[in-house]
């Protein structure tokens, strides 16, 4: 096992997660239909998947739905924030609190997701090894592993620019973003303003990603124990990659 002491660079804060599912809702998320089609991967190829693990689970969404596919669902999440919404979402459900590059819960899942580009925020090689490891370990022999990744070095654009608006009765949320390419990662500036009835803020954020080749992330699955195919399209445009625990 790869220890890994340094902090991870994309925990979010309390400000992005009390408005993250509805500034996403906002630009057309829709977490249940994208659990629904992960649900179908996963069951396609082991029908009697009982149990599952959402790596880096974030506000707890897919969990939410997962929920009615699997008897045991669980969420590893890093951030405090994230966390704890999740769990206030799952009812007792247990969502655990480690840092995906390096984690052991002592017991293994049927299956295993990573949605969100999150595989991206490692920042070598190295680390990206050391997180598809973490993952294989907990995944039970016949298992499926399905990972979400960042966009590759030559699909990303450069200077991509977008703005969402996000409204309801008593707080409107803007959210502005700014990625540009820095050799081999992106810098992504976020600037949120919300609006409620206490008032007007602003946060920015910023977001390194990490940007790997397909090649690199199937062998950092092959190197761990879990070959993976890559399926384009997916439900954010980056593809999915999909694999068999032998």
């Amino acid at each position: 096992m790869t220890a890994v002491s340094e902090a991870f660079p994309a925990v979010y804060s309390t400000d992005h997660a009390e408005i993250y599912d509805f500034i996403h809702a906002a630009r057309g998320r829709d977490w249940a239909a994208e659990a629904d089609d992960l649900a179908k991967l996963i069951l396609d190829r082991r029908p009697e998947a009982r149990s599952l693990l959402d790596v880096a689970c974030g506000t707890g969404e897919h969990l939410v739905r997962f929920a009615t596919h699997f008897e045991r669902t669980e969420g590893l999440e890093l951030s405090e924030g994230m966390g704890r919404i999740a769990e206030a979402k799952l009812a007792g459900g247990t969502v655990h609190s480690a840092d995906m590059r390096d984690f052991d819960l002592g017991t293994s899942y049927d299956a295993i997701v990573c949605m969100c580009f999150s595989l991206s925020y490692t920042r070598t090689v190295e680390e990206l090894r050391s997180t598809a490891a973490s993952m294989v370990r907990h995944l039970a022999p016949g298992g499926v592993l399905i990972a979400e990744p960042w966009w590759f070095p030559e699909k990303f654009i450069d200077g991509f620019v977008s703005a969402s608006l996000a409204e309801e009765e008593g707080r409107a949320v803007s959210r502005l973003s700014h990625t540009v390419k820095d050799g081999r990662t992106s810098r992504m500036t976020v600037r949120y303003t919300v609006a409620d009835r206490s008032g007007i803020r602003e946060f920015t954020e910023h977001e390194i990603l990490s940007l790997f080749s397909e090649e690199e992330y199937k062998a950092a699955f092959a190197e761990a124990g879990c070959p993976v195919e890559y399926h384009p399209g997916g439900p954010n445009g980056r593809g999915l990659f999909v694999g068999v625990r032998p």
